[in-house]
């Protein structure tokens, strides 16, 4: 059994693996019940992205005045997007860390 994302192969069971997992799991339900593991890991990980998106960007909103954020989550995040202040993951990490004198992080005197 492999699984892919975009054709490129990501994980590959094999026999003994599949055995192990049919030991716990009905061999006719084995492919759904993996597919909806998949499924549940990448929807918590969407509602956690979710979740922080709307921890960061609603106190912004009020200060860029928008005056209607959408109750939908997709949409929210489809708001946020359009904002020319957003940077995802890899945009942020490219900023570089606020300098700091290390005997005031570490309350040297």
């Amino acid at each position: 059994m492999k699984f892919s994302i975009n054709d490129k192969v990501i994980k590959e069971l094999t026999e003994i693996q599949l055995k192990v997992l049919k030991d716990n799991i009905f061999t006719e339900e084995l492919e759904n019940d993996l597919s909806l593991r998949i499924n549940w890991v990448v929807d918590r990980k969407i509602a956690d992205s979710i979740k922080k998106l709307k921890e960061e960007w609603l106190p912004k909103l009020g200060d860029l005045d928008i005056k209607q954020i959408p109750v939908d989550d997709l949409e929210f995040a489809k708001l946020i997007f359009k904002q020319k202040e957003y940077k995802d993951r890899s945009s942020r990490d490219l900023i570089p860390p606020e300098k700091f004198k290390l005997n005031e992080v570490l309350d040297f005197k």
